[in-house]
């Protein structure tokens, strides 16, 4: 972890927040928004987070450092347990643990799943974030908030639109509030996230490829980045990375006719990559198979799950 540097006055408050929800109920949005910029991909694809990515928000009296997860899921693979043990390694570190339950969705049985797995966390406070409330009406809103309030007892209920940024302010500040007294920043203030270059570069691709592919497919997509080489002269950065799929089938879908689907995924990777590294980038992309390794412990190993 980073150290930081003055020490602040006793009012300063830093530590670690936490989201979790069924996929899709917006809290890798969320994470971006309140840090102001993209560190979390995100995907309308079920588990499309891997990884415990951190966030910094800086505020004038403290520093909240999100820490965005993999969605709380019943596996089907060695893959999917260890995503579950790693957010289970996380939410037993932090401060604040959110419940984000769209406002635009009943209550599930997966949101009642997942609000009974907090029990097992008793150091975390627990906030009910009600996300997405601009794609519902007030009438609905209020009621999901009713709804969720019966859940357990709460430290706060905030409604959102992390799109619409309506009540972020008042979000941040709720949980700053719950975090612990700090001396100092846990992080510079001109940090946005503990991510690696490589990281973020592999995240991006991946989000490129999960953009239109079938619900079978995401799960089976993996990246790695070979080398980035920076060509000062040519105020150029090239980068060669692999696309990993489990089946021929799959690698197919991923290329497309004439390799027409493999060229759209990197030029939507550009996109993002090109602004993060500050120059033009050129994109190798290779697809290659790696067969079941979801369920294969070295295969998993090599490809840093």
């Amino acid at each position: 972890m980073t150290g930081a540097t003055e020490p602040h006055p006793s009012g300063y408050r830093a530590g670690f927040v936490s989201f979790v929800g069924r996929p899709n109920v917006g809290k890798s949005t969320l994470t971006n928004a309140l840090v102001g910029e993209k560190v979390a991909i995100t995907s309308s694809k079920p588990q499309t987070t891997r990884r415990a990515i951190r966030g910094i928000v800086h505020q004038k009296n403290g520093q909240l450092i999100l820490v965005d997860t993999p969605g709380i899921h019943r596996p089907r693979t060695l893959l999917g347990e260890r995503l579950n043990s790693l957010v289970t390694a996380t939410l037993a570190g932090v401060d604040v643990i959110g419940l984000c339950i769209p406002a635009n969705e009943p209550i599930g049985p997966g949101d009642k799943f997942i609000n009974e797995q907090l029990d097992a966390f008793p150091r975390a406070k627990k906030v009910a974030i009600v996300t997405k409330i601009d794609a519902s009406s007030k009438t609905n809103v209020a009621n999901q908030l009713l709804a969720v309030s019966q859940l357990r007892e709460w430290e706060a209920i905030v409604p959102i639109s992390s799109t619409s940024r309506i009540q972020l302010d008042t979000l941040a500040t709720q949980l700053l509030r719950l975090l612990p007294h700090a001396d100092a920043p846990l992080y510079p203030a001109d940090a946005v996230t503990d991510e690696t270059l490589e990281s973020r570069i592999s995240e991006f691709i991946r989000e490129a490829a999960l953009e239109g592919v079938t619900d079978e497919l995401p799960h089976s997509i993996a990246v790695t980045i070979d080398d980035i080489i920076e060509r000062d002269d040519q105020e150029l950065v090239e980068i060669y990375a692999n696309l990993f799929v489990e089946r021929d089938s799959q690698k197919g879908i991923i290329i497309g006719k004439s390799g027409s689907r493999l060229k759209d995924v990197g030029t939507r990777a550009r996109k993002q990559i090109e602004p993060l590294v500050g120059k033009r980038v050129f994109l190798s992309l290779r697809v290659k198979i790696a067969k079941e390794w979801q369920r294969d412990p070295k295969q998993l190993g090599r490809l840093g799950f």
